[in-house]
């Protein structure tokens, strides 16, 4: 194969899920005790902790999402453009069950960079606990097809 001269060897290669298995145990714990809340404790720091949790776990998962298919599908095929493809793509390949909800934990991610207020916040917060379901089954296919 090569692409404008440079030749690429294919080699495969597993990728360190450890990172992510990490995010996504941290980010459960967050999202477990949020939804069960002590009355005593301070609503909005627990929510912003559960954001913090859902952007750098987002972060870790598209970025192994896009490298499983770099080495799996080869660099060619796997150039997506924009994140929408590489959902769409992820989706083909049975990584992940629907590209739509990831282009919405995209969209809140972004939201979080631009401008912090209290409906960001909310609209956050709401996409991230969705998140961690989804973010689970891209850890469960990235596990098994992990060669």
């Amino acid at each position: 194969m090569s692409r404008a001269g440079t030749k690429y060897i294919e080699v495969h290669m597993a990728l360190d899920l450890s990172g992510l298995e990490k995010a996504v145990k941290s980010f459960e714990e967050a999202v477990d005790y949020s939804n069960n809340l002590p009355e005593n404790i301070a609503a909005d720091i627990v929510r912003d902790s559960v954001i913090q949790r859902f952007e750098y776990t987002y972060e870790l998962g598209w970025k192994l999402l896009q490298r499983w298919i770099k080495l799996n599908i080869g660099p060619e095929e796997a150039e997506p453009r924009t994140k929408k493809d590489l959902f769409r793509l992820a989706a083909k390949k049975n990584l992940i069950d629907d590209p739509s909800p990831w282009f919405e934990f995209s969209e809140a991610r972004n939201q979080v960079a631009r401008t912090y207020n209290e409906k960001n916040a909310k609209y956050v917060y709401d996409v991230a606990i969705k998140f961690l379901p989804a973010v689970k089954v891209l850890l469960k296919e990235l596990e098994q097809n992990n060669d």
